[in-house]
């Protein structure tokens, strides 16, 4: 780390992750929950819209109507020749619960090693932190401390969001990952799915490997904003791994 870098590369613990809506279909959910849905969505669905119809479109983005399918991380090292590189690591489950304990056992091994590590993403902290924790309650698991951030200031949250950095100041302005990459002349892989379709990935094709790949180029298309940002060169195919 050079004195104009604000923080180790080190000590960051980047992630994304995806969701999909907890049903397939808005008739599965029981009675009260398509009343709660109903209600949740009343202000802010579309006039042309019913509240069945926009539910495959909007539950999945809501930690009360949708759940976690996958979450990969990521983090910055250096190897024995000092190259910088770039290990990925996902998890994901059929059972969220298993998937949110696996993830916190990784949570809780990286804070060992770096206590005081910070959290890093595009957006996460408006949605991946806030959902994850939201998810962590309704599954009866114990949200770690070190994501305990209710009633912190935004500056004294662990979390490098590269949304914010770019908004500089700007309450207003949202900017996609996919389009500040392009920005950033950073290539990103010509996927043949969006986040839109992540959900037909999930219930039609069943196809969890699709996804996971997915989310992994998010998490390296973040990594390589980062260094954008700190006007780093970015880095190589060679330099990034994935863990099994």
């Amino acid at each position: 780390m050079t004195p104009s870098t604000p923080y180790n590369l080190q000590h960051l613990l980047l992630l994304d992750i995806e969701t999909v809506p907890q049903y397939q279909h808005f008739e599965e959910l029981p009675e009260e929950w398509k009343a709660l849905w109903a209600d949740k969505i009343s202000k802010t669905m579309p006039e042309n819209f019913s509240a069945a119809e926009w539910y495959p479109h909007r539950a999945g983005i809501m930690a009360e109507f949708g759940k976690i399918i996958c979450i990969s991380t990521g983090f910055f090292y250096y190897d024995k020749a000092n190259r910088l590189c770039f290990r990925i690591k996902s998890y994901h489950h059929a059972d969220e619960k298993k998937l949110l304990s696996e993830f916190a056992q990784k949570l809780e091994s990286f804070h060992q090693s770096i206590p005081g590590f910070h959290f890093a993403g595009h957006n996460i902290k408006e949605f991946d932190i806030p959902y994850i924790s939201r998810r962590f309650l309704i599954n009866e698991l114990p949200l770690p401390g070190f994501m305990q951030f209710s009633g912190k200031k935004p500056w004294e949250t662990n979390m490098i969001d590269t949304m914010q950095l770019w908004k500089f100041g700007d309450f207003k302005n949202y900017t996609s990952l996919k389009l500040l990459a392009a920005c950033l002349g950073i290539e990103t892989p010509k996927d043949d799915m969006d986040g839109s379709q992540v959900k037909d990935v999930y219930y039609v094709e069943k196809n969890m490997d699709r996804i996971v790949t997915y989310c992994r180029k998010d998490v390296v298309t973040v990594a390589q904003i980062i260094l954008r940002f700190l006007n780093q060169p970015l880095l190589p195919p060679a330099n990034i791994f994935i863990a099994d």
